[in-house]
């Protein structure tokens, strides 16, 4: 028997493969950012949103982008790693649909004219990259570069950058003070609170089909004090400790079970 049948789960409902965005759990973190992320996007301005490695705010990307119109958002997404800002423009193209073609100066006047289209066709247009921290110092002038739009005066598409903490120490650096002077809103992940971890382990182990009385009140109070609040810890911790509570047995899983998780799998 599966460690899934055994505690009556459809599936796995800590592998994030499993779920869709219509499945989220509504933390505090997520649904700061999308209502940030509403008023950038009607605004034309620039967001920027930072998370430790695993806090969610990639999936909040993801959940944005499921919410808007396509007749009226064009959103593009650029995930990075480190790049060269040659690297950079061609990515922007490739997303944009553009061909690739000369070097960097005719890249950026082919995306600015694409930009300026959509704004002609009241097509909002939204650019968001995650892992902006790999962003350059070069990369970030040429998108403040791209901002500006007849003398300052218009901005012509929403930008959103997110990346770790330490984006926001890039920004604050003196050559960037133009671009972080266009910031609207920005916002720092906290990952789930005391109250919401455990609601958000029973929110999924409900979406699976599984009962709650699966785990008890000990166990997720030591997924809190072992996962920090970070949801790609408690999804991992909770997988683990699914499967060592199947093999040994233990139709409820309790805080042993999931002590065992953390110190097999080094959390």
């Amino acid at each position: 028997m599966s460690y899934l049948s055994y505690y009556g789960l459809q599936f796995n409902p800590f592998d994030k493969q499993s779920l869709t965005v219509k499945d989220r759990f509504q933390s505090h973190d997520i649904a700061t950012m999308l209502s940030m992320f509403d008023y950038v996007k009607n605004t034309h301005r620039i967001g920027v949103f930072t998370a430790a490695p695993g806090k969610g705010k990639t999936f909040g990307l993801h959940c944005f982008a499921d919410s808007l119109n396509p007749n009226l958002f064009n959103m593009q997404y650029i995930p990075l790693s480190t790049v060269s800002i040659s690297e950079f423009y061609k990515q922007f193209c490739m997303v944009l649909g553009l061909e690739i073609r000369g070097g960097k100066p005719r890249m950026f006047q082919a995306i600015q004219q694409q930009i300026d289209y959509f704004y002609r066709e009241k097509r909002h247009f939204i650019l968001a990259i995650d892992e902006a921290q790999y962003l350059s110092t070069a990369v970030l002038n040429d998108l403040k570069m791209l901002m500006n739009s007849e003398y300052d005066s218009v901005n012509k598409f929403t930008l959103i950058l997110c990346g770790e903490p330490y984006l926001f120490h890039t920004l604050r650096k003196p050559v960037h003070e133009a671009l972080r002077q266009r910031v609207t809103v920005k916002y720092d992940f906290q990952g789930l609170t005391d109250e919401e971890l455990p609601e958000y382990v029973l929110h999924k182990i409900r979406l699976a089909g599984g009962a709650p009385s699966i785990i008890d009140p000990a166990a997720l109070a030591a997924v809190h004090g072992n996962a920090q609040g970070n949801p790609r810890i408690v999804d991992n911790i909770m997988t683990s400790a699914l499967l060592l509570g199947a093999q040994n047995e233990h139709k409820t899983i309790d805080a042993d079970i999931i002590l065992s998780a953390v110190s097999n799998n080094n959390f």
